[in-house]
């Protein structure tokens, strides 16, 4: 079956910088687009990156354009989510998520998911 296996988090402070990464099996990866989601307690979740199945076209919202960055390595079957300049919050929890259908832009409707990584940003 498809899993998409998230690592990387932890705790870091305010101003600095932390890469994720999901692993994926079980599908044939350089097929999908690839994109992160994060989600803190109480809150909707929120979208923060996309990268096609080539990796040659990416999104981000405004709220994280220019900190994050997306990247991917289809002989790895991984995509990565780079973090910098990180704002304080408390935790949330970053997803990964799989996209058969995404060319571009802020709609992605994903079709499988990763159970997550927390991260926590302190003051």
């Amino acid at each position: 079956q498809v899993q998409l296996v998230e690592a990387g988090g932890g705790l870091v402070q305010a101003g600095g910088s932390l890469r994720l990464s999901c692993a994926a099996s079980g599908l044939t990866f350089s097929s999908y687009a690839m994109g992160w989601f994060r989600q803190a307690p109480g809150k909707e979740r929120e979208f923060v990156a996309a990268i096609t199945w080539s990796g040659g076209s990416t999104y981000y919202p405004d709220s994280v354009r220019g900190r994050f960055t997306i990247s991917r390595d289809n002989a790895k079957n991984t995509v990565y989510l780079h973090m910098n300049s990180l704002t304080p919050e408390g935790p949330a929890v970053y997803s990964c998520a799989a996209a058969r259908l995404y060319n571009s832009g802020k709609s992605y409707q994903a079709d499988y998911w990763g159970q997550g990584t927390q991260v926590t940003v302190s003051s």
